[in-house]
């Protein structure tokens, strides 16, 4: 079990689940607004982490820190350390762009690229100069996504034919196509309508077999569905973090349950 306070460190188990990600005293800005404070937990490998937490908490702000996306915007800037498997993610030596083949990310709205089906899985492997059966890596990552049996026979149309669950599915299947350890969600179901946010969710019970998902979720009931741990952000804070059936029927912190049952947010 981890932690159910502040740290988000493993806390009573005998065998914590591994951390393949970790955030360290993370505090993180935009100009002299802090939208992240003092953050510190572990993403526990191949498993579903959940961020909830009321609009303009910092949940998609300390998800796209994962995997330096907040690099793209000039007024952000980041204290704190953050590591996969042990290595700093910000150090100066490192490659962002191979921070992003190991932690991929799906957004908010699907993104198609206006190309094929095909060459919207192709093209990040082909860019990145991978070697090897691209038909048989398109094949894989559809199959992944659970899309292949719906698009096998016209992979050739346009990606922007899709309705806008598959679409989301196609940007899984992207993302998969990388070969990524990890795999970032923010609010990925948010756009969708009930049966195609019922696929997502499916898909992500059979993701995490092979691979660590974090989702920033604003539904808790989703939440509460599909992850393993859960973590509760207000105003930029870690209010709780914990196993999600702790943190949803026996919350540590009379905030949590608060947020929980609906009584603000």
């Amino acid at each position: 079990m981890m932690n159910s306070t502040v740290s988000g460190s493993p806390g009573n188990s005998a065998e914590p689940d591994p951390a393949i990600l970790e955030a360290r005293n993370v505090c993180i800005s935009y100009g002299e607004n802090l939208a992240v404070n003092n953050v510190s937990l572990l993403i526990p490998e191949k498993k579903i982490t959940a961020i909830i937490g009321p609009s303009g908490c910092g949940k998609s702000t300390l998800l796209r820190s994962f995997n330096r996306m907040n690099d793209f915007i000039d007024t952000v800037s980041q204290t704190g350390s953050m590591t996969f498997r042990g290595e700093d993610i910000y150090a100066a030596n490192t490659d962002p762009v191979e921070v992003r083949l190991k932690i991929g990310m799906v957004f908010q709205k699907p993104n198609p690229f206006p190309k094929s089906i095909y060459r919207n899985v192709a093209w990040g492997p082909m860019i990145n100069g991978m070697r090897g059966d691209m038909d048989e890596l398109v094949e894989a990552a559809l199959k992944r996504a659970a899309l292949w049996d719906e698009v096998k026979d016209r992979v050739d149309e346009s990606a922007l034919t899709l309705s806008g669950g598959q679409q989301q599915r196609l940007c899984i299947a992207r993302a998969l196509a990388m070969k990524p350890e990890i795999i970032l969600m923010d609010e990925p179901c948010s756009a969708l309508d009930p049966v195609s946010t019922a696929r997502i969710e499916d898909l992500l019970f059979e993701l995490k077999q092979n691979y660590t998902i974090v989702i920033v979720t604003h539904n808790m009931h989703q939440a509460a569905r599909v992850s393993d741990y859960t973590a509760f952000l207000e105003n930029g804070v870690l209010v709780e973090y914990g196993e999600t059936d702790q943190v949803f029927t026996r919350p540590a912190n009379n905030r949590t349950e608060e947020y929980v049952t609906g009584r603000f947010g």
